[in-house]
């Protein structure tokens, strides 16, 4: 302890050097943390995040508005109530004689973090709204069927809670360690301390992100809706502009992306968030692995091969198609009992997806299995143990009758569970050391379009208790380890979290069910008026899964009555991978680059795409290996002040941005009709380049 009291905790030296450079190790225990301050700004908060990220979730290009927004927004609000609010004493009835005021103080830190924590509750990772919406999405936007307010409401609670109890038991594995760092975690520490440190210096860190925020903000005006071409600069297009195969090339948005650039920096951080935070080795992974998938793979496949028929299709596209190349009817498959028509299936024929979908779900599986072996190698010694599902009546109320067409079998219900726990583990030592996370989808998709095929609202519930469940373990275990560096209570961590939770939850399916009922066609991009924002690029990419899988069913997709069978083979190849890395690591223990072969994330690269595109990931790579190689190596210093707050200041300035414009113009309906404003002028690229087919607005070869 030092002259003032503060506590030092040397024994917590990290062995990582981003964490050294950015995360102190003192701390006030004297700080308050359950203030009124904390309680109204966190629940206000919280309300707006979500009305807002689920809002902007439904927009052809989603804007996520992340919890630094209300790390900016929140201090100057907490300083004036610090300021302004009564400090007199009171007793509350049945806590003894312990005080409390509505003013205990200067407004600190802690009630700070405590604050971002509650607004960026139930979003896994920041996704912007709860992935159980996209349920009552895709049955009353894609189906058109309905479904019960209540059931999609306990729908979506019941899956965004039930990552907490293992959570809380991975905690002391994957939290405590120092070596499990959470590198996404930084960004916020380093935006915190600038806010609230006291600094003589002539650019301090609080200076350094206010400017960096104003250029943020003030730039995005243009791409954002005075010169929206700035998204996607695709000269390859420009140039070539009657080739079909040049725009497939230079498209950097439904092509590879070749000479592609972009000066949007949502488009740079959309997907991948910001590339400032990720670790050069998983940068490098993660170029790797898309680099041999994007450049190597695709090419043969398509152009070299005509793998699977490929070029009866778009070279890039989520759709589902026909065997003619025409999109898949979907609608006329689906019966008044939600389940397949198998006349109407006979009719149409076996269902085609294009060729870099379909190696995506390739690479998917191996990913999968690459965890599993990756882990057990390189994380064996962490112990794992077994939880009691406490809310399980609950989710079978959910799941039972009368709750619309959200229907699953009470044993799938424990499966997805099981399934999710036995994961989060693994997936969240990746995560707390690449900032890359694993998901689940495709596996848990794959188990239960099997087991229960013809049956698409089972097949996404089960994804949804399967894969989000694990994924919100994974983002609170990230918001404790958010708390273990700021030096917060566990308890008032938890409590704002569940509380979060729950209202982010209940806000989530509201503002979706007012869109859903108010905006004609919503989601349907060929009924919508041009230039319509609502097409739901996210939502669209969860319907077509739960056709393929659920629907349709794996079987008939990747079995012996489907045309991608073959494609089941990277599973093996994905769990053999890690053995030869480890047997690799074995006989040259002194090369300490090749530990750092991460199968899972190099695998898993593509995971996003789509909806994310080429244009995501190039601008992605390039940025993160300016910031986090040449600068962390020849600028350290900088680095150490300034890279994370200025991650910070570019989202924060977006997010701004965002708002302003669409409140402001798009709300309104004002809009701009010019070269510039009319998308990156690759329109050929979604077109196929097999001889005869026909498809409206294509040349035939």
């Amino acid at each position: 302890m030092d002259a003032k009291g503060t506590i030092l905790e040397e024994d917590e030296v990290s062995p990582i050097e981003q964490v050294r450079l950015t995360v102190k190790n003192t701390d006030d225990p004297s700080l308050p943390v359950w203030t009124f301050r904390m309680w109204f700004l966190g629940i206000i908060s919280c309300v707006l995040l979500s009305f807002l990220n689920q809002f902007f979730a439904y927009r052809t290009e989603p804007i996520v508005i992340t919890q630094i927004t209300v790390q900016i927004a929140s201090l100057p609000i907490g300083r004036f109530m610090a300021a302004k609010l009564p400090t007199t004493k009171f007793h509350i009835p049945g806590f003894g004689s312990k005080e409390f005021s509505f003013n205990p103080g200067p407004f600190n830190i802690k009630e700070h973090v405590l604050i971002t924590i509650f607004a960026n509750a139930g979003t896994a990772f920041g996704g912007g709204s709860a992935y159980a919406v996209g349920i009552v999405d895709i049955i009353k936007a894609f189906y058109r069927r309905n479904i019960s307010l209540l059931s999609g409401w306990m729908l979506v609670l019941t899956t965004q809670v039930l990552g907490y109890g293992w959570a809380g038991i991975c905690r002391k594995y994957v939290v405590n360690p120092a070596h499990m760092w959470w590198p996404s975690t930084l960004v916020q520490v380093s935006l915190f301390q600038a806010l609230h440190e006291k600094d003589n210096r002539r650019m301090t860190r609080a200076k350094f992100f206010m400017i960096a925020l104003v250029c943020s903000f003030s730039w995005y005006v243009f791409p954002g809706y005075l010169f929206p071409t700035l998204t996607s600069i695709s000269w390859v297009c420009w140039v070539f502009s009657k080739s079909v195969t040049a725009h497939q090339l230079g498209s950097g948005m439904e092509g590879l992306g070749l000479g592609a650039i972009t000066l949007d920096w949502s488009v740079i951080a959309s997907f991948l968030f910001s590339p400032l935070v990720s670790p050069f080795f998983a940068t490098v992974n993660i170029f790797i692995g898309y680099a041999l998938i994007l450049y190597v793979a695709i090419p043969i496949a398509y152009w070299y091969m005509n793998l699977y028929h490929a070029r009866t299709f778009p070279i890039f596209s989520s759709d589902l198609f026909t065997s003619a190349g025409q999109n898949y009817n979907i609608t006329a498959i689906v019966n008044d009992k939600f389940q397949i028509d198998m006349p109407k299936y006979a009719e149409q024929g076996r269902i085609n997806i294009s060729m870099f979908f379909a190696l995506t779900y390739g690479f998917g599986f191996a990913t999968i299995a690459a965890t599993i072996s990756h882990v057990a190698l390189f994380h064996g010694r962490s112990r794992l143990i077994m939880l009691f599902f406490s809310d399980f009546v609950e989710l079978r109320l959910v799941l039972r009758g009368g709750m619309g067409p959200v229907q699953m079998p009470w044993w799938a219900l424990i499966a997805a569970c099981v399934l999710a726990f036995l994961f989060t583990p693994a997936i969240s030592i990746i995560t707390a050391t690449t900032n890359q996370t694993p998901g689940l989808n495709i596996i848990t998709e794959y188990l239960m379009g099997l087991v229960q095929p013809g049956h698409p609202i089972a097949n996404v519930c089960f994804k949804t208790y399967g894969y989000i469940s694990m994924a919100q373990a994974v983002s609170f275990l990230s918001d404790f380890k958010l708390g273990h560096y700021m030096k917060i209570p566990p308890r008032s961590m938890f409590l704002v979290q569940i509380i979060g939770t729950m209202i982010a939850g209940t806000v989530n399916i509201l503002v979706a069910w007012w869109l859903l009922t108010t905006i004609p066609n919503i989601c349907q991009h060929e009924l919508l008026p041009p230039n319509s924002p609502w097409t739901c690029p996210g939502d669209r990419v969860f319907f077509d899964a739960s056709v393929l899988w659920g629907l349709v069913g794996p079987k008939r997709i990747f079995g012996s009555l489907g045309n991608y069978g073959a494609l089941n083979w990277f599973f093996l190849g994905g769990l053999l991978g890690p053995v030869l890395v480890w047997l690799l690591h074995m006989a040259f223990p002194k090369q300490s680059w090749i530990p750092l072969i991460n199968l899972p994330i190099l695998l898993g690269a593509t995971a996003n795409m789509p909806p994310a595109t080429t244009l995501n990931y190039n601008a992605w790579v390039v940025v993160g290996t300016i910031f986090n190689f040449f600068i962390f190596r020849y600028r350290k210093q900088w680095w150490q002040r300034y890279n994370y707050v200025l991650s910070a200041a570019l989202d924060a300035g977006v997010a701004f941005m965002g708002v302003f414009l669409y409140f402001s113009l798009s709300m309104q309906g004002k809009s701009l009709n010019w070269w510039g404003s009319a998308g990156e002028h690759c329109d050929l690229a979604s077109c196929p380049t097999a001889k005869g087919v026909m498809v409206d607005g294509c040349p035939v070869y």
